[in-house]
């Protein structure tokens, strides 16, 4: 089974001197990069789950509603949330959509587990920081999901073989056709792979100037559609499984 994951989150990045990038642009741009995923989701039939960060969902109550509205999973990205700012958002998007919101992933802030089933959500699906160097790493942990504290813990995939984590950065720096035997060398020992993306990596970085390393400006905007439009060509072909996490878990 293939989790198809997007983190909906502005990009953090400072613009380079002598240019503006004002928080109003900052939040269009995501608000664009997300409808570009939506479009190769659309074309593919291909349901994925959006996490969406928290301090952006009361901006985007139109955008979240659209992405529900085509059978996609709506779940929340916690990037600096404390509790109380978290169940407010969860309450006004369960109002909006009239569905429970199941699913919360973290990286560098993690609120307590037992907090988070307080909350009355399912499942977390927590993730590493990843940098140039983070791929190279030896990686050894646990790739199978466990019970801890009422809640689902959904680990971070990875290969088996190369011992690539299936994260953010992989994906973009792989060329698809090794990032393609690798799903499906996984896929022969795993019960499945967690595959996430960040929205800010379909920015067009020739448009917008952000200060960023030159190995996150590569093959990102239009080259990162492509390549997600490659990677459901080939899962369709393949007849590969996909499903969202809420429906995989429970």
């Amino acid at each position: 089974m293939i989790l198809l994951t997007f983190n909906m989150v502005n990009i953090d990045a400072d613009p380079k001197e002598g240019f503006q990038i004002t928080d109003e642009e900052r939040l269009k741009i995501t608000e664009d990069n997300t409808k570009a995923i939506l479009r190769i989701l659309d074309i593919h039939d291909i349901k994925a789950s959006f996490f969406v960060e928290v301090s952006l969902s009361g901006k985007l109550q139109n955008l979240i509603k659209a992405i529900s509205s085509k059978g996609h999973e709506i779940a929340f990205y916690n990037k600096d949330s404390n509790l109380t700012e978290i169940e407010n958002a969860k309450k006004e998007i369960q109002d909006l959509l009239e569905k429970q919101i199941r699913g919360i992933r973290q990286k560098e802030v993690k609120i307590p587990q037992e907090n988070l089933k307080l909350l009355e959500f399912n499942y977390v699906s927590n993730i590493d920081n990843a940098d140039i160097l983070f791929p190279f790493k030896r990686l050894k942990r646990d790739t199978e999901i466990t019970e801890e504290d009422g809640l689902s813990i959904i680990p971070e995939s990875i290969s088996p073989y190369s011992q690539l984590p299936y994260n953010d950065f992989v994906f973009q720096i792989l060329p698809m056709k090794y990032y393609q035997n690798m799903v499906l060398e996984t896929l022969q020992n795993e019960e499945f792979v967690l595959i996430y993306l960040n929205s800010w990596q379909f920015t067009d970085f020739k448009k917008y100037r952000f200060d960023i390393p030159f190995y996150r400006s590569l093959f990102s905007g239009k080259k990162m559609e492509d390549k997600l439009d490659a990677l459901l060509t080939f899962i369709n072909e393949k007849e590969l499984a996909v499903s969202r996490m809420k429906d995989y878990i429970f």
